[in-house]
């Protein structure tokens, strides 16, 4: 018997306690917000719409408020201590008072609130945390920061969406940055552009060393980065062989992945250029003169073979003028390829310098080299611009 009364009495005191608990009122005055387009009167709503939401406490509205305000100023603007807040307690009559800070500090924002009991003079309860730069969310930052404050558990999803962080990489501390600069290089010619370097030029060869200088200018911009790992996309302008008296221009569009502080890379894209091209064969059986060279459709229908064979019918099935193949009295087509870089690239404060080998691909042959430049790290945007409430 006596443990059935215990209970029931503990039972009646706590809800006399939760039900004494509600009707405690509280007024929120007006926080500092710095750094945020949020206005003072807009952050002191959000935190009483919070508040009422707790359903902990009598909230006294933005009209109780302007009461208070018209009979003391002081009251509106900067009333952030302890002392100023209980002096606003008294002046409304409540049990507690409310106020603290919104700030931008570089790219979080900081919420720090108090919560006075106007009776005992004293802070009752406080909390300060970080957030990712997300000014849009402040109203759910408030929430997080009072249910903190009272022992309520908030959403696990919510929490980590808008928390600070600086390693996640969908956070605002990651920039845009744009690094350009010139780069200079050397290339070994490989398969169809070593044939066309070593053909003589009355066949249409290039009839050069196979091997060119290349010079050019390198765009870079980053999109996805942290402390160790970065995402970029490159644009190469390239001019090749003016050490021997020719000039190839090419543009390439490449993907790349730096890793680590030491600055590893590799990169990878297409490549479009301009060369001079004809439809051809390699005369492996001799008809038309020297073996093994190379003779245009041109130069097969100014031969002697065709003047006595006109019915190109009866031509060697196995030569045929379907493909073409670099010649320098054929006409200008684009060429593609692909092109493929690994490095590194060496850093000096803000001065990078990439080193890069490569290998630019196309059907039978390609370049094989060495790429050095240098770019200084000239500009940085946040991805994500500031978002106002």
């Amino acid at each position: 018997m006596k443990t059935i009364i215990l209970t029931i009495a503990t039972v009646f005191s706590t809800a006399l306690i939760g039900f004494s608990q509600t009707n405690k009122s509280i007024a929120a005055g007006n926080p500092a917000t710095n750094g945020l387009h949020v206005t003072p009167t807009i952050a002191a709503k959000l935190i009483r719409l919070e508040l009422i939401k707790l359903n902990i406490y009598s909230v006294y509205d933005e009209y109780d408020m302007q009461e208070i305000y018209n009979v003391d100023s002081t009251l509106e603007r900067n009333c952030l201590s302890k002392t100023c807040l209980t002096r606003m307690g008294v002046a409304l009559d409540v049990d507690y008072t409310i106020s603290g800070s919104f700030d931008a500090l570089g790219n979080k924002i900081v919420i720090s609130l108090k919560i006075i009991d106007i009776k005992n003079k004293t802070i009752f309860k406080s909390a300060v945390r970080e957030f990712d730069n997300q000014e849009v969310e402040l109203q759910r930052m408030t929430e997080i920061v009072l249910k903190e404050m009272h022992g309520i558990v908030n959403e696990k999803e919510l929490i980590d969406r808008l928390k600070f962080n600086n390693e996640v990489i969908s956070s605002n501390n990651i920039g845009k940055i744009n690094n350009s600069g010139p780069r200079i290089g050397y290339a070994a010619l490989t398969g169809s552009y070593l044939e066309s370097a070593n053909r003589s030029a009355s066949q249409g060869g290039l009839d050069i060393f196979p091997g060119i200088s290349m010079i050019g200018y390198q765009i870079e911009g980053q999109y996805v980065g942290t402390e160790n790992f970065s995402a970029l996309v490159e644009g190469i302008f390239n001019i090749s062989g003016l050490e021997q008296g020719l000039f190839l221009p090419t543009i390439s569009i490449m993907n790349g992945f730096r890793f680590g502080k030491a600055g590893w890379e590799i990169a990878f894209g297409p490549g479009f250029g301009l060369s001079r091209e004809s439809r051809g064969l390699f005369d492996t059986e001799g008809l038309f003169g020297e073996k093994g060279a190379y003779v245009s459709e041109n130069d097969f229908n100014d031969s002697e073979y065709y003047i006595e064979n006109p019915d190109v019918s009866s031509f060697n099935s196995s030569y045929n003028f379907d493909t073409f193949h670099l010649d320098t009295r054929g006409v200008t087509r684009v060429s593609t390829s692909f092109l493929f870089a690994f490095g590194r690239t060496f850093r000096a404060g803000a001065l990078n310098i990439p080193v890069n080998l490569f290998y630019s691909s196309k059907k039978g042959g390609g370049l094989a080299g060495v790429s050095i430049g240098f770019n200084v790290m000239n500009e940085k945007k946040d991805i994500n611009p500031r978002r106002t409430i």
